[in-house]
């Protein structure tokens, strides 16, 4: 954990930890326990059935025996930062400011079957035994790979931009990269790194879950195989243990969409596809 007291400066010790600076800083406020049962519940109900609206949710936990009404699931999904995906039709454009341009989305009908060619993030929320974080990923689209990642305990720009220097440093530009439409991906921090780099930035329509499935698979796997079998009982037990899990994805576990190959021999080309990805 973070020590004020220590030789080292605070963001060479956020470094050393893998931490966004800002999770030194930010103080949070205190989460209820019945709260974080909830939230750990929404967030394994979202996973199965990321259509269902606040209002289904909060049908499904009475049913449970939660005692919990809409509008406070509405809120803490909020704060986790998920929002219910489904297709609705597009009659009015987000509302985007002079520093959060939303830009179209570039890979429909695109074949993408090489290494590079596009990556893709999102942020997802990851309980612990006391608290939560927020976890943002770099995947290769084309392999699957996991090319960086982060976590926070806050949504703020910050992680993610360092997340996304991380994996430019080590791995170059790809031509394309996909996000969704969330204020951290359409900030200027974040796209004036891809643009400083002559990257094509492509965004997922409101809602269209199925722009970044891949990232969303990658969720799942890092949920049930991993997240949902421990209760971290730290941020630095979380990061070591989600490092372990991602160094396993990328070099043990085979992918069944990649003819069971791992991400990391279609990415470094030591075996190829039959098909596209």
């Amino acid at each position: 954990m973070i020590n004020r007291e220590h030789k080292l400066p605070v963001v060479r010790q956020c470094e050393l930890l893998g931490l966004a600076r800002s999770t030194a800083y930010y103080e949070p406020l205190p989460v209820s326990e019945a709260d974080l049962m909830l939230m750990r519940r929404i967030d394994e109900l979202h996973l199965k059935w990321p259509f269902l609206g606040s209002r289904r949710l909060r049908d499904m936990l009475q049913k449970e025996g939660f005692p919990v009404g809409r509008k406070h699931v509405a809120a803490l999904m909020r704060k986790m930062g998920i929002a219910t995906l489904y297709r609705k039709p597009r009659t009015s454009a987000p509302g985007t400011g002079p520093a959060h341009r939303i830009y179209p989305y570039l890979l429909r009908n695109l074949v993408i079957d090489t290494p590079n060619q596009a990556w893709a993030t999102d942020i997802t929320y990851i309980p612990m035994a006391k608290g939560f974080l927020y976890l943002v990923a770099i995947m290769d689209w084309a392999s699957r790979r996991v090319l960086a990642w982060r976590t926070s305990n806050t949504l703020t720009t910050d992680f993610c931009v360092e997340a996304l220097q991380e994996a430019l440093a080590k791995y170059g530009a790809p031509e394309f990269f996909n996000t969704d439409q969330g204020a951290q991906f359409t900030s200027d921090d974040f796209t004036d790194v891809l643009q400083s780099r002559g990257i094509k930035i492509s965004m997922d329509g409101r809602g269209r879950w199925m722009d970044n499935v891949f990232v969303e698979r990658l969720w799942r796997s890092v949920k049930y195989e991993e997240v949902y079998l421990h209760a971290y009982g730290s941020i630095a037990e979380a990061n070591r243990r989600l490092g372990i899990y991602f160094e396993f994805y990328n070099r043990t576990r085979g992918h069944q969409g990649l003819e069971r190959l791992t991400p990391d021999a279609v990415y470094f080309g030591t075996q190829t596809l039959k098909a596209a990805a």
